[in-house]
């Protein structure tokens, strides 16, 4: 290390070289900050020659990171003269961009190990598979942002949850195709399996379902990786309010199930979004009794009205089976602290009814 010679003072201080050789800048561009007044140097040495301590080190990290950022010089200058500067939000911003250039490095080395899998097994991929692995991740990316991407298990998927979702789609275009009613037990039980099994590689998040969904209707790509048309996911749809009908039976009049039927499968189109809704709520820190949480209360009343009607007594089956059901609650996307708190905001609202999933 280029240390300045002579008082002890200067053994903190670099020379512009060896900052410039540290950092990997060039002593032109250290001289260029110095010219225009954005990093002047803190001493020189008898000679003339710059000298950078501990603080000057720390703007220039300021300065870098803010280029990193894409602001200009000038406007580097004046916000770090601002008084009220703080360095700490800084770095967390620096952090956040890091993640999310990783973010995205990591899904493009997952993309391009798929194709050397591909080639190390003999197979030359077309030029349409290279185009398309790009055109896939451009169009995630529309609707996930990258950070969102890294946590999402479906998008993550490695070869044995590939797989997975490879089986599950042949299974279903072969119910579909046979003509299986939806209200079969085949079709019940395997639109079951197929809603555990997205809701556990949606990481339970109803809006990335929700997002996810919108792929899946508008993108032709999505559905060709997907494996299945979106006539098959309604049919699979309405397998699945099949199979928590088949359980309510059990516990309603025949009255009471005829109005269920008729009125379900609509109700129910508004469950998810009221579960993007809560997770929101929850998220900014509303209150089960306050206005945003009595909103939702409501809501979910509206929505048990209009599927169970308003009879108090039927209300208490819907709850027992509930209770006594666990499968009523798979593949709902219902978060026990959802749960918690529209418990609590109906019992405000009301002082009686309880919530239950779909």
């Amino acid at each position: 290390m280029d240390l300045a010679p002579g008082n002890r003072s200067s053994k903190m201080l670099l020379r512009v070289g060896e900052l410039a050789r540290r950092t990997g800048l060039t002593v032109r561009t250290l001289h260029h900050y110095d010219d225009i007044g954005l990093l002047r140097p803190s001493a020189r040495t008898e000679a003339g020659y710059r000298l950078y301590n501990r603080e000057d080190i720390a703007r220039l990290h300021q300065i870098q990171a803010l280029r990193g950022l894409g602001m200009t010089l000038a406007d580097i200058g004046a916000a770090l003269d601002r008084p009220d500067f703080a360095l700490a939000p800084l770095i967390d911003s620096q952090i956040k961009a890091i993640d999310r250039l990783l973010a995205q490095q990591i899904q493009l080395r997952y993309r391009l190990s798929q194709l050397k899998a591909r080639l190390t097994e003999g197979e030359e991929p077309e030029l349409d598979d290279w185009l398309k692995t790009l055109e896939l991740m451009s169009m995630y990316e529309q609707y996930f942002t990258q950070d969102e991407l890294a946590n999402l298990p479906f998008y993550r998927a490695d070869d044995t949850l590939r797989a997975e979702w490879a089986e599950l789609a042949r299974e279903a275009n072969l119910l579909y195709a046979a003509g299986a009613s939806p209200a079969s037990e085949a079709a019940q039980q395997f639109a079951r399996r197929w809603m555990r099994t997205l809701e556990r590689d949606t990481a339970a998040n109803p809006d990335w379902l929700a997002r996810l969904d919108a792929m899946h209707a508008s993108e032709p790509l999505f559905q060709e990786q997907l494996g299945v048309a979106p006539s098959v996911v309604a049919f699979l749809l309405e397998a699945f309010a099949e199979s928590k009908l088949a359980v309510f039976a059990r516990y309603l009049s025949a009255g009471e199930f005829a109005f269920m039927r008729q009125h379900y499968a609509r109700e129910m189109k508004g469950w998810p979004q009221l579960l993007i809704d809560l997770r929101c709520a929850i998220d900014a820190g509303a209150e089960p009794d306050g206005e945003d949480g009595q909103r939702l209360a409501g809501r979910w009343l509206a929505m048990l009205h209009g599927y169970a009607g308003s009879d108090p007594d039927t209300h208490r089956k819907i709850r027992q089976a509930m209770q006594q059901e666990p499968s009523l609650a798979e593949g709902t996307w219902l978060e026990a602290r959802s749960l918690a708190f529209l418990e609590k905001a109906v019992a405000s609202l009301m002082g009686c009814a309880q919530p239950h999933a779909s």
